[in-house]
């Protein structure tokens, strides 16, 4: 995808040349936050308006004592598919800190992908980004737990997890070790079974339909050895090469939730979706911990409440976002499957954290099989937080 209409945020919203060519003005004149805060509050097309906001940036820009840089895959306005709340912690964080940062938007891929933005942070090459836990793992292995299928899956397990003393007393430290700071983890869904078009066997309601499919990974050690305790023969493909991989029969099915199809551009090239629940499909803000530790104690406090106000928005849009992605998705022809208790169950049987396969991975992860259980645990003790579930 053309990266100027990625970031102008002008894909997929039909007949909006205009908007596009005021956009790119903005940015001329006032700068890429302006026009982005701009075009988020819809008044690309009000000189008026759009002046006032670039106004605003700028008097904010100028008063503060510290630019942070922060880095996202995907433009501005995707939140009402895909729950990634950019916007909200930016203002969150200008405004919790009393104007001390000025949080400087780089959406859409500008300052990279995937695993580059959890570089970008270790280095300090930017104060923070969004990203995949997946794209995470490699910088703090620890977050990779949450691949192992059947113990957190479900958004309030995952919920509940996250927020624990015994989450974060084993996965921040060896985080925060690589110089990574976690502002806040965003739920999107569990993960699913989308099987694309042409695939007969669809929907793929149990292991036993994963038989020999030729299934779309990512560079998840956990998630292979997932699907291939599925019956399914893993296939891992970089993520922008999936949607040409699936078109073409490379891979006959992939896992993302509904909103990352959705936004992926899946919706004209899957047949079925099978809500599976064996895995958070979720993403993490991360913060450059030196650089967090040099602002003052009090400037700390108000990023965490910041990032905790982000959290609790994020938690409450999640039904909307997934509402809007399944309409657009069975509008363009995909059909949606929830398995039967007893389909569920072979899941669980066939893959699940019990299973002795697992305790290797738990060991060299969590430390010991008893503090993974002591995660288990909190993921199903409720907490403060509350979220739906699909």
């Amino acid at each position: 995808m053309d990266k100027q209409k990625r970031i102008s945020g002008a894909v997929d919203d039909g007949p909006v040349s205009e908007e596009r060519r005021r956009f790119f003005e903005l940015c001329g004149r006032y700068g890429f936050t302006a026009a982005v805060v701009a075009a988020a509050g819809g008044v690309l097309l009000s000189p008026q308006a759009s002046a006032q906001t670039a106004q605003e940036e700028r008097e904010r820009r100028d008063a503060a004592q510290v630019t942070m840089t922060l880095a996202t895959e995907y433009r501005i306005g995707a939140t009402r598919w895909y729950p990634l709340m950019q916007l909200n912690l930016k203002e969150n964080i200008q405004n919790a800190t009393n104007g001390y940062v000025y949080v400087r938007l780089a959406p859409a891929g500008q300052l990279g992908m995937g695993s580059a933005l959890a570089q970008g942070v270790q280095s300090n090459t930017i104060q923070a980004a969004q990203h995949s836990i997946a794209n995470f793992s490699p910088f703090a292995p620890e977050v990779d737990l949450i691949n192992i299928p059947y113990w957190c899956g479900q958004n309030q397990e995952f919920v509940n997890l996250v927020t624990s003393d015994a989450w974060k007393s084993v996965v921040h430290p060896k985080a925060e070790e690589r110089g990574f700071k976690v502002l806040l983890y965003l739920v999107l869904d569990p993960r699913t079974v989308a099987a694309r078009r042409g695939l007969q066997r669809a929907p793929l309601k149990t292991p036993e339909d994963l038989r020999g499919i030729k299934f779309r990974v990512p560079a998840s050690e956990i998630l292979q050895q997932f699907y291939t305790l599925a019956g399914a023969n893993p296939t891992p493909v970089a993520w922008g090469e999936t949607p040409s991989a699936i078109q073409q029969g490379v891979a006959d099915a992939l896992d993302p939730a509904v909103v990352a199809l959705y936004s992926n551009g899946f919706k004209d090239i899957l047949s079925w979706i099978t809500f599976n629940k064996p895995v958070p499909d979720s993403q993490v803000y991360s913060c450059n911990l030196s650089w967090f530790r040099g602002l003052p104690s009090e400037v700390q406090e108000q990023i965490d409440f910041a990032s905790e106000i982000t959290f609790q928005q994020n938690l409450a849009q999640v039904p909307a976002s997934r509402a809007y992605a399944m309409a657009e998705m069975a509008e363009a022809g995909v059909q949606f499957y929830t398995p039967t208790d007893d389909e569920l169950a072979q899941w669980v049987e066939a893959c699940g954290a019990q299973r002795p396969e697992w305790n290797s991975i738990k060991e060299d992860l969590a430390g010991s099989l008893a503090a993974f259980d002591r995660m288990a645990e909190a993921a199903q003790e409720r907490g403060r937080f509350y979220v739906h579930d699909v």
